[in-house]
């Protein structure tokens, strides 16, 4: 079990989004203190908010934040990006974007934070992936959150010795602006928040946010044909 109440929180890419609904939930259960990061922070006009510049791909911003933010003890790595990039067309520096911010940005927050976390009694690291983890059609997206899904599992064995749980979340499409071109049916970014703090404070390793992930889940011990999907996070 694992108590928000108290805690002081950092969220990349916490002032859009899924990352501020984030914010905006652990402040509502007790969270004493959230970082809030963004490539170009504004202002937050909540005390218990201090809004940090962070570039995930910059190994120096990361450094500079893990400096800063040295009391935190639960951490959300929810910055990321997504372009529509099949595999055989697209330009080859929109995946390589994809894959520096969606699996080595939240690998640079891990390495930089895992001494944090320790010092604060082990903590927690939450990364956000996909239902595009599991299921094809995602081109160069699906195949990031992939990686991060495989990192994070990697990252809970090598974390179990601090005492931080791990907690890997997976959804389809929520209601931000990332998809909102997609013409789907999606979770609103307030539920996602909710949902996934209620398996942080049980203790979850994993948290399956919406129905299409369960199923998608569900489909892995089978044929490959039944994993295909189209863009979704």
């Amino acid at each position: 079990m694992t108590a928000i109440e108290g805690s002081v929180a950092l969220v990349t890419g916490g002032q859009r989004g899924i990352g501020k609904a984030f914010v905006e939930e652990l402040l509502a259960r007790g969270a004493k203190k959230v970082y809030a990061t963004a490539r170009k922070p504004g202002p937050s006009h909540d005390e218990r908010v201090e809004v940090l510049a962070l570039d995930v791909t910059d190994d120096a911003s990361v450094a500079a934040l893990a400096e800063r933010a040295r009391d935190v003890d639960t951490v959300f790595n929810n910055a990321g990006v997504l372009y529509r990039a099949p595999l055989l067309t697209s330009d080859l520096t929109q995946v390589k974007d994809m894959f520096d911010t969606n699996v080595f940005g939240p690998l640079r927050i891990a390495q930089a934070f895992a001494p944090v976390l320790a010092n604060n009694g082990g903590g927690v690291l939450v990364d956000m992936h996909s239902l595009l983890s599991w299921s094809a059609g995602g081109g160069g997206y699906g195949a990031s959150k992939a990686a991060l899904w495989s990192l994070t599992n990697s990252l809970r064995i090598e974390l179990a010795a601090q005492n931080t749980q791990v907690v890997g979340v997976h959804l389809g499409f929520a209601d931000t602006d990332m998809v909102s071109a997609i013409p789907v049916q999606k979770i609103s970014a307030d539920d996602v928040a909710r949902i996934v703090l209620d398996g942080v404070e049980r203790g979850d390793s994993e948290v399956l946010v919406d129905d299409v992930t369960r199923k998608i889940k569900s489909a892995l011990s089978g044929p490959v044909e039944g994993l295909t999907l189209g863009i979704g996070r």
